[in-house]
């Protein structure tokens, strides 16, 4: 069944796809079915052998304003327990290849919460970033308290959770929060570079490389250079490995398989 809220590019750079979050009157506010959509894409890409890499985006106005408060404003705390959304997000989290955010204009709520998602971000001049689910008379309930704190420190997000204080794109940048800010017009066009640049690289050592960088904000240090040291072992077993050491010394540009 075609996707009703979402859009999906097929190789916009070699190895690239690029994943739209559609529902633009609503500034691509996060329902149920974005959301579910956006799972089964994620899953169908990440066990594509033609992509290495996903992009995903909203538009200039928004990459999204965050969830769909229509959906849940009339909920109890049963109904949420039994709807239980946030399963979706654990199986995103899941999605073994890299995954780029291209955002511009808002990103809110759980539509920060998504970004902060991604592997790598890339934001146009007009983002405006946070998490202001307090004015709501909520609190963030799909990350936002831990990934953002872990990613710009206690004292900044105790200000954008407490007060919904939202940061610029350069403020997101000196934070940590983001890789780089571009121009509008060139958000999207330097997230699809960026990702392309990345696609170049062995796919099975993309994997494992994410996986261990994501495994430092789920261990101590000792276990995460454990977890570190098996993946680089595992790697000598890969054809990749063996191709781009012998172009490196072939002084060639590796030509990876994913094998």
């Amino acid at each position: 069944m075609q996707p009703e809220y979402i859009i999906i590019h097929q190789q916009v750079a070699p190895y690239v796809a690029h994943i739209q979050l559609n529902r633009p009157k609503e500034l691509n506010a996060l329902n149920l079915q974005l959301m579910g959509e956006l799972r089964e894409a994620l899953k169908v890409l990440d066990a594509d052998e033609q992509v290495r890499v996903i992009v995903l985006s909203g538009n200039e106005k928004a990459f999204a304003a965050g969830a769909d408060i229509k959906q849940m404003a009339d909920k109890t705390a049963i109904d949420m327990f039994n709807v239980d959304q946030f399963s979706t997000w654990d199986t995103i989290k899941k999605t073994k290849k890299p995954i780029i955010a291209a955002v511009s204009g808002f990103a809110l709520g759980g539509g920060c919460e998504l970004m902060m998602l991604c592997d790598m971000i890339v934001a146009s001049e007009t983002a405006r970033l946070g998490q202001p689910e307090i004015k709501l008379g909520i609190m963030p309930g799909a990350g936002g308290t831990q990934r953002l704190t872990r990613a710009v420190g206690k004292a900044l997000a105790m200000e954008m959770v407490l007060t919904g204080r939202l940061l610029t794109a350069e403020e997101a940048l000196q934070a940590g929060l983001i890789n780089r800010v571009v121009p509008t017009e060139l958000y999207l066009q330097e997230a699809i570079k960026l990702a392309a640049a990345t696609a170049s690289m062995s796919p099975v050592a993309l994997k494992l490389a994410k996986e261990a960088v994501l495994k430092a904000f789920e261990t101590s240090l000792e276990e995460g250079l454990h977890f570190e040291r098996k993946n680089f072992y595992l790697l000598f077993a890969s054809e990749d490995q063996q191709e781009g050491m012998q172009a490196f010394i072939e002084k060639r540009t590796p030509v990876f398989k994913g094998k």
